[in-house]
């Protein structure tokens, strides 16, 4: 993991004052000692931790022989066939950052096509006054810009785009209502005029423009089949395999997160069989583990133990009952970037930072991206909608009198949630599309529609198969989660083997009934994994499901508000309605049907708006209230405190 930092001014040099703030900003969040590159009109910081043996070698800000300046954050999954093509110009352990200067020197733009793995890139070309802004396919680094009359600034962390600059940001409220939703599209920032590049893009500057170029996306023509499921799982193994293994290559000791759940567990049980086949270059996965006992839906110690015992060897063991959360009343302090920072300071977050430190290690394996990959959500849709499309009407209605069976749905519902999907939102629109929470401000709801249904996108009846399109969906709404989660310390790296390039072009490729089936969640896996994955975690019939937690922590911050005299942050924006907020948290406290998790972002956003008060760089906005009196339910006999929003 690094952290890239450079300010281009269009006129004159950099304000040397700005540049020492935003050194002794990101010296505090780096492990690593900055080097810099200070050239005409432009200066580039750069703060690196080698993750990999070849980074030990490195030199950034790096200086190509055509006299580009490359700055590369990331792991370059695909040296060897990069090494091919550039011949003998490079020996085999180059760095990565030399790898790619001599693939961009041969193909410019075109090359970012070829960069298998998580990174994110600038070339800064002096002689024709161009910047280049690049990230990998699905955009597991960040890479933020700030482009303004006078000068551009770019950094890995969000953080010095704000605090270093000298002229106020306004917030972006469609960034706010994503939040409130299924995240962010993911060009934005919380901040206006400060964007992100996109996933699978680059960004050029010239002459004080931005232009913003796709460099590659999924084939649709693509189809792989075969005659029978043990060659679809041979396959699934093959490309699972080498998923882990490029993300096990590490100068150092690895960690995997390990849930107890399907995804951590086959990470774990495949890294350890790479090992026990003698496969070269990778190192061996310790565990982490997090449980709290309290929860009576979250017993995940029998599971994540079963694959230790699997292992010969336990763990490290986090009880979250001895973790403090942050009082949301804590509203003064240290700089939040997104409202997800809230989370990244967490006790939980900084017990695995200083345990992974204590270790030497650098990197820790996370099994996101599972569910989205292989069908953790029994869907009957996309393969009906695929039947549907190419006329296999019989086989559509024998799939779907097998879905109804087996989710004990009438088979009407089914065949109206397939069809509604290929209508426009709003006309007879999927009963599992994405509504706001009733508590918005209904003005908020109007000027933000789009973001607040999650960016619904129908189906298209001509053109990809139904399961594709629905699929690349999914993968825009992991690409919106990863853009407003920094994840943002910089002393280790996250990996996620599910969300390998290689390995969703094969998902995406193979025919649906292979990912899922009626009477079976995660078949291809369940099958691909029999002899790897203890029995006991590749047969559960699902993972526990956590819902006390997300509800103490909304009672709890609704206590801790109640015993101030402010109103909330997000009234005073007009974000919320009073009344209706009211009655939502009424229905929680009295235990009725009530929709938790909004709440718990709408305070994860109220955190970071009291964080922000105050700060002349980032002003929270006020807009007019009706004088409605905010009352705060209480713990305790039912005794309520009153405050004007």
């Amino acid at each position: 993991m690094s952290i890239q930092f450079g300010r281009w001014t269009f006129d004159g040099a950099p304000k040397a004052d700005d540049i020492a703030k935003a050194d002794a900003l990101l010296s505090e969040r780096a492990a690593g000692h900055a080097m810099s590159y200070k050239g005409y009109r432009l200066h580039a910081l750069y703060y690196g931790l080698p993750a990999t043996k070849e980074s030990r070698f490195e030199t950034q800000p790096h200086i190509a022989v055509s006299g580009n300046l490359l700055l590369w954050d990331g792991r370059l999954d695909n040296r060897q066939e990069l090494l091919e093509e550039v011949g003998g110009d490079l020996s085999a352990d180059a760095p990565d950052i030399s790898i790619v200067a001599a693939v961009y020197a041969r193909r410019a733009e075109s090359c970012f096509s070829k960069l298998l793995g998580d990174w994110a890139l600038t070339v800064w070309n002096p002689f024709a006054r161009t910047i280049v802004f690049a990230k990998d396919f699905l955009g597991t680094r960040h890479l933020y810009y700030r482009l303004e009359d006078h000068q551009l600034t770019w950094s890995t962390l969000l953080d010095p785009l704000v605090l270093c600059n000298g002229n106020p940001v306004s917030l972006e409220e469609e960034y706010i209502a994503g939040w409130l939703s299924c995240f962010p599209a993911q060009h934005l920032s919380p901040f206006r005029g400060i964007y992100s590049v996109p996933p699978a893009s680059y960004v050029k500057i010239r002459n004080r423009n931005a232009t913003v170029h796709s460099y590659w996306d999924f084939n649709p023509e693509k189809r792989i089949y075969y005659r029978a499921d043990t060659e679809y799982e041979a396959h699934f193994r093959s490309v699972f395999g080498e998923a882990v293994r490029r993300r096990v290559r590490a100068d150092g000791p690895v960690f995997a997160e390990l849930s107890g759940g399907m995804d951590s567990s086959s990470i774990v049980c495949m890294a350890d069989r790479l090992l026990a086949e003698g496969v070269t270059g990778i190192s061996p996965v310790e565990t982490l583990s997090y449980f709290d006992d309290r929860e009576t839906t979250w017993n995940e110690r029998p599971f994540f133990t079963r694959v230790e015992q699997l292992r010969g060897r336990a763990g490290f063991h986090i009880d979250a009952r001895s973790c403090a959360t942050t009082p949301i009343e804590d509203s003064k302090g240290k700089f939040m970037a997104t409202p997800g920072s809230a989370l990244d300071q967490s006790e939980i977050s900084q017990r695995i930072c200083e345990h992974l430190a204590s270790r030497g290690a650098r990197v820790l394996l996370s099994g996101i991206g599972g569910d989205e990959a292989l069908g953790g959500v029994p869907n009957p849709r996309p393969e009906l909608a695929d039947l549907a499309t190419t006329g296999a009407f019989s086989t559509f209605a024998k799939q779907s009198l097998a879905w109804a069976l087996s989710q004990r749905r009438p088979i009407f519902e089914l065949w109206k949630l397939t069809f509604s999907a290929f209508l426009p939102h709003g006309l007879l629109a999927s009963p599992e599309s994405i509504g706001p929470p009733r508590w918005l401000n209904s003005d908020f709801m109007q000027s933000h529609h789009a973001a607040l249904h999650g960016y619904y996108r129908r189906l298209h009846f001509f053109g990809a198969r139904p399961s594709f399109q629905e699929n690349l969906h999914t993968l825009e709404a992991l690409r919106r989660q990863f853009a407003c989660h920094n994840f943002p310390n910089p002393n280790y790296e996250r990996r996620f083997p599910f969300l390998d390039r290689d390995l969703w072009e094969f998902v995406l490729a193979i025919p649906r009934e292979q990912i899922l089936r009626a009477r079976e969640r995660r078949s291809l896996m369940r099958r691909a994994l029999a002899g790897i994955l203890p029995d006991e975690i590749r047969n559960r019939r699902r993972k526990a499901f956590v819902a006390r937690s997300p509800l103490l922590s909304v009672l709890g911050d609704w206590s801790a508000l109640g015993q101030r005299s402010e109103p909330l942050a997000v009234t005073h924006m007009g974000i919320v309605d009073a009344p209706r907020l009211l009655q939502s948290m009424e229905n929680v406290r009295r235990g009725r049907q009530e929709s938790v998790m909004p709440l718990v972002r709408l305070f994860l956003i109220e955190r970071w708006l009291r964080r922000l008060d105050g700060n002349p760089l980032c002003p929270v906005p006020r807009v007019k209230q009706s004088g409605y009196p905010l009352r705060f339910p209480a713990t305790n006999a039912g005794h309520a405190t009153e405050a004007r929003a």
